[in-house]
């Protein structure tokens, strides 16, 4: 560890560049979406990389209006107001060549140091950002408090290696995700072919809740220790929005045996479908095993033995209207009254279990692979704090 360099991060050759903040800064008119420039906003900055899911792009003219804030290739992107450390890397992969940063965000680039380095640097900080966050309403992290965060700064040689390492299993992660959604597209392609592009004259016209079980949910006392921390897997809201279109394999809370008998929670089989019904309504997805859920979702379960997949296709071919059918003045809501008004075409049994013997090897395949993604993913957890303290060192 000599040659490891003990310092703060004020002192690693890196540039801090805030975003353009004067007169010139965007308003909500000079917003499309589609043009010259793609400015960020909070939503595009996840926890460890880009998300493109809702987009606002600027003229050129604005853009050339705009002093700082712009990104090169390399660059770390880190979230300072709100949502606090969440990063984003800017490599060729980003399918976009001018992006700039909005208010509560910063642009890392570095220097000195190895660009890749540099962004598993950041990752491996995410705590201390927490704790150098202020203010309650709106957290924030201030620059200057960011630049005293103590960290080992190893020589670029192993800095190479490191990043290297880690890179490495990020994209074998990649491509696992990138293989799932291919696999998922496939899936919902084949099911519009087969129920949504011709409808049989021998179909039937029913409602959505006629053919699918639809189970409510629950919460054990959050208050009784004893109800919380056991085995069994308890799917909340957040855990359906980090898994949507995905395979669920683990939960972030676990309650107990005697939790989901004092509770309104109940247990939901191994290829049930969930789906949240309030707030966020909507995002679902499939159980890679048995699990027990909040009452913010519901379980749905085939009526017809054996089609867990069909049903899950039905709930995603069904989604868009569901939500434009959710109601509440506080937030969305989707009750059983949604399920019941929603109107399905629904072919004859024997159609229903050819359709699910041509497609249950694609979710096999992406249940396999979203395990792989897990253990990948806890793998490369463990092993970045240890490669940034040089606890675990690698050979150059």
């Amino acid at each position: 560890m000599n040659e490891w360099k003990e310092c703060k991060l004020g002192d690693v050759p890196l540039e801090i560049i805030d975003g353009d903040r004067g007169n010139n800064y965007p308003k909500k008119a000079d917003f499309s979406n589609e043009g010259y420039c793609l400015f960020l906003n909070t939503k595009n900055v996840t926890k460890n990389c880009f998300s493109f899911d809702e987009l606002n792009f600027i003229s050129q003219d604005k853009d050339e209006l705009l002093r700082k804030g712009k990104l090169s290739r390399g660059d770390l992107i880190l979230t300072t107001r709100g949502t606090v450390g969440n990063i984003a890397f800017y490599d060729e992969s980003i399918p976009y060549d001018n992006i700039r940063i909005n208010s509560g965000m910063v642009i890392v680039r570095a220097k000195g140091i190895d660009k890749k380095f540099n962004y598993y640097l950041f990752k491996s900080l995410k705590a201390q950002f927490d704790n150098f966050a202020t203010g309650s309403a709106q957290p924030q992290l201030p620059i200057r408090d960011l630049r005293q965060i103590e960290i080992k700064l190893p020589p670029l040689p192993e800095q190479k290696t490191i990043a290297a390492v880690l890179s490495s299993l990020d994209d074998k992660i990649d491509l696992l995700h990138r293989q799932n959604k291919t696999l998922e597209a496939m899936a919902e392609t084949l099911f519009r072919q087969w129920f949504v592009e011709e409808v049989g004259e021998d179909w039937e016209e029913l409602s959505l809740y006629d053919v699918i079980e639809l189970i409510g949910g629950g919460t054990p006392n959050t208050s009784t220790e004893e109800y919380w921390g056991g085995n069994i897997k308890w799917i909340s809201a957040k855990d359906i929005t980090a898994n949507h279109k995905q395979f669920i394999i683990n939960t972030e809370k676990k309650i107990t045996e005697l939790g989901l008998q004092k509770s309104s929670a109940k247990l939901i089989s191994k290829y049930s479908t969930i789906i949240s019904a309030r707030g966020t309504v909507g995002k679902y997805c499939l159980l890679s095993n048995e699990m027990a859920f909040s009452q913010s979702n519901y379980g749905i379960k085939p009526k017809l033995k054996n089609c867990c997949f069909f049903t899950y296709l039905l709930i995603a071919h069904s989604v868009e209207e569901l939500q434009s059918a959710a109601y509440g003045s506080v937030f969305d809501t989707i009750t059983t009254k949604t399920f019941k008004e929603h109107k399905v075409n629904i072919p004859l049994e024997k159609e229903i279990i050819r359709f699910e013997e041509r497609i249950k090897s694609f979710f096999f395949k992406m249940e396999a692979n979203s395990i792989q993604i897990k253990t990948l993913s806890k793998l490369r957890d463990t092993l970045l704090p240890k490669l940034m303290s040089g606890e675990v060192r690698v050979k150059i």
